[in-house]
């Protein structure tokens, strides 16, 4: 066997172990949601077994069964697991894409600008539903082409991709603050709690639209994630194997704008799900890859398991845009004194 046959064969081997290890790491996850998903729906003031659930969901349920499965439980844990999935994948997403762990949009200002509009929506022009999930969607798409457009300088540099949607983040919130001081008390305080990242308002409208949006997003995102790989590499090493920089490069931001902005007008700017997923996904698969699937089903467990504690654990209920934001600040705050010790800051 010649130098290049080995070479290949050992190629080959660690691709079939990076797999296989997604794979069980994939399963495992599915099945921590899972268990999430049978405690929220079973658990609370009107507890419910296994079979009742399961009669329930099969449609042979009695009347209270099913208003508390169908009416209160329901909405709120299938939500929660679709905005964990969304925002999970987005920050994967960006994170690959800029090369850098904290371009993530909770980070880099895409979610205050899906909330700054949302709130514009909901303060000023009274919409709700749908239409706030367009004006959501669209101010993240403003506020992200901003950051491309300005960080953009004969090539994308991930740190100052980073600097400047820090910016356009404190400037979307100042714009957050100045709506809210023009709303009703009732209103404003409603907006606050929404802002915190709250699945309280959770409704079947609600999780029908985030679901038939998802259903349409997420596959693409997964299929368009492939040219990440690419992406991870230098400008020109990368049209040298082949991948169209630019246009990857955009698709790929519209996407995962789109991932958050959906998530954030289903629940508010969950804070830290999305930073968090990406890097507990590759830790798990023991990669360095993108891990689309891993790090949304990671986002999607982290919400809903924070999600059943803020209801059920706590003394007070919570929002669970506090939970995640308890697991992810000190997380944040590891990262920055590890990138400052080793120079990597920029």
């Amino acid at each position: 066997m010649t130098a290049l046959s080995r070479d290949a064969v050992i190629v080959r081997s660690v691709r079939h172990r990076s797999r296989r290890r997604t794979m069980i790491v994939t399963a495992a996850l599915s099945i921590a949601l899972l268990a999430v998903f049978v405690l929220g729906m079973t658990i609370g003031d009107f507890p419910l077994s296994l079979s009742d659930l399961f009669r329930t969901l099969t449609a042979r349920g009695t009347a209270a069964n099913n208003f508390v499965v169908y009416d209160l439980r329901l909405p709120r844990v299938i939500t929660g697991i679709l905005v964990g999935l969304c925002f999970g994948i987005s920050g994967a997403i960006f994170q690959s894409m800029i090369r850098n762990p904290l371009a993530t949009p909770d980070i880099i200002g895409v979610s205050a600008g899906a909330s700054a509009a949302a709130v514009f929506a909901i303060l000023i022009l009274g919409l709700s539903g749908v239409a706030v999930s367009a004006f959501a969607f669209t101010g993240a798409l403003v506020i992200a082409c901003a950051i491309y457009l300005l960080a953009y300088r004969n090539g994308l540099s991930g740190y100052r991709f980073v600097l400047i949607g820090i910016g356009l983040a404190a400037v979307m919130i100042a714009v957050i603050n100045y709506l809210m001081t023009r709303a009703q008390i009732q209103e404003a305080q409603s907006v606050l709690v929404w802002l915190t990242g709250s699945l309280n308002d959770a409704s079947t409208p609600g999780m029908l639209t985030l679901a038939a949006l998802s259903l349409v997003i997420i596959p693409l995102s997964v299929i368009a994630g492939r040219w990440l790989g690419g992406l991870q590499l230098s400008d020109d090493t990368a049209a040298a194997i082949g991948v169209s920089v630019q246009r990857s490069r955009l698709l790929l931001i519209l996407l995962a704008v789109a991932l958050a902005a959906i998530a954030t007008a289903a629940a508010g700017p969950v804070g830290f799900v999305a930073f968090v997923s990406g890097p507990i996904s590759r830790r798990l698969t023991g990669g360095t890859g993108t891990a689309l699937i891993p790090a949304g089903l990671v986002g999607a467990v982290v919400v809903s398991a924070a999600d059943l504690a803020a209801q059920h654990l706590l003394p007070i209920p919570l929002p669970v845009g506090i939970l995640t934001a308890v697991i992810g600040a000190p997380y944040l705050i590891v990262l920055l004194i590890r990138t400052n010790q080793h120079g990597t800051g920029g």
